[in-house]
């Protein structure tokens, strides 16, 4: 009996079933903006008001908040506020990345202790504290607590807890698994494993998703501050209450300027560890 030769089909003639990537990617592109202009129409949003408010924007900020009292911004009281709003924020950077590295690695699925227990409960806080905006944070806390520091300190705690142990959780979950399964058919502990075999991968990454962490918590906690948790926020938060444009023009140009030094010190911590890989 003959039997006849199956000659593979050239992958040319494939090539006419197959849709290629750059079509794709321009219809799923297509369908972001067909989306995006029928949500405008949706919403009913006048795009050329919304251009036309910047040059009425400019006119009362050059009318109404010029020029700024930066005599106010020199009182003693406001130099102790901003001193407040940077510790505010060190100790809620501080607490929230000290608690999000046990919670991530919790959540991370491929060294995880317990995928049945601890994985849904580091998943769960993780998630719950990224869910909730900081200002909701520190107004639930202003509730129980009261005015002050400590509910700012405890939303930005909770804010920086989800902030970080989501990057955190991502960095474990891209480590090599080799140095872990290596350790773990030698009968080491999961600390051990974890100590020996994954910090050893993730020690500059974690470092400057800490510094980064910081660097956001700096920003966040004025706005936490202007919603009762103290520091330069309370001081926005009056000042505006009050009309006093002057003052609320210099309040946001210390703003403005301390998130600026905070970036480029955080900028240059991140690009010194990078040194280090």
């Amino acid at each position: 009996m003959t039997m006849t030769a199956i000659h593979p089909v050239p992958a040319a003639r494939w090539s006419r079933y197959r849709h290629p990537r750059s079509t794709i990617r321009f219809a799923a592109l297509a369908l972001i903006l067909v989306f995006l202009a029928w949500s405008v129409r949706f919403l009913n949003i006048d795009l050329s008001r919304i251009l036309g408010a910047f040059p009425r924007l400019a006119e009362i900020l050059a009318t109404r908040y010029s020029p700024p009292d930066m005599a106010y911004v020199a009182e003693p009281d406001f130099v102790r506020s901003v001193v407040r709003t940077l510790e505010m924020s060190l100790l809620g950077g501080f607490f929230g990345v000290l608690i999000s590295v046990p919670l991530a690695w919790m959540a991370a699925r491929n060294i995880t202790v317990s995928r049945a227990v601890a994985y849904p409960l580091g998943r769960f806080a993780i998630i719950g504290c990224r869910s909730i905006h900081e200002t909701i944070w520190v107004i639930l806390f202003v509730t129980v607590l009261g005015f002050g520091m400590l509910a700012g300190t405890l939303a930005l705690t909770l804010f920086c807890i989800g902030f970080a142990g989501k990057l955190f959780s991502d960095e474990l979950e891209a480590i090599d698994m080799g140095p872990v399964e290596a350790l773990r058919s030698a009968g080491a502990t999961p600390l051990q494993v974890f100590q020996y075999a994954v910090i050893p991968q993730i020690r500059v990454a974690f470092t400057g998703i800490a510094i980064y962490t910081w660097d956001v918590a700096f920003r966040a906690a004025t706005v936490v501050g202007f919603f009762g948790g103290g520091g330069m926020g309370w001081y926005l938060k009056r000042t505006t209450q009050q009309l006093e444009t002057t003052r609320v023009a210099a309040i946001l140009l210390v703003i403005i300027g301390m998130v600026l030094i905070a970036e480029i010190g955080s900028g240059w911590l991140r690009k010194r560890i990078g040194r280090m890989k």
